[in-house]
């Protein structure tokens, strides 16, 4: 990403040297196209900020899963031995 935004500025510099625009044509350009890379930027950050947020939620979804089927193994080694294990706070 660093060396595309990098070449961007280049070819915004090099556009700028050799336009042959006047310099309120160049300007509104230069506008158009920082407005346009703002906007893609924006975009790209929502996308990726979604995929986390959707990466999380399915992690925390399989933690919930795994603690309940462990809560009950537990539950049926208990009830199957007649003993208690010791509660976390008590070890």
């Amino acid at each position: 990403m660093k060396s595309f935004l990098i070449g961007l500025g280049l070819g915004v510099g090099l556009g700028i040297l050799f336009a042959p625009m006047s310099g309120e044509e160049t300007r509104h350009n230069l506008t158009d196209r920082a407005n346009d890379l703002a906007s893609s930027a924006r975009e790209s950050y929502e996308h990726n900020r979604d995929r986390v947020q959707r990466g999380v939620q399915s992690i925390r979804g399989s933690a919930e899963r795994a603690m309940g089927r462990a809560r009950t193994a537990a539950s049926e080694v208990t009830q199957a031995t007649g003993t208690e294990s010791p509660s976390p706070s008590s070890v």
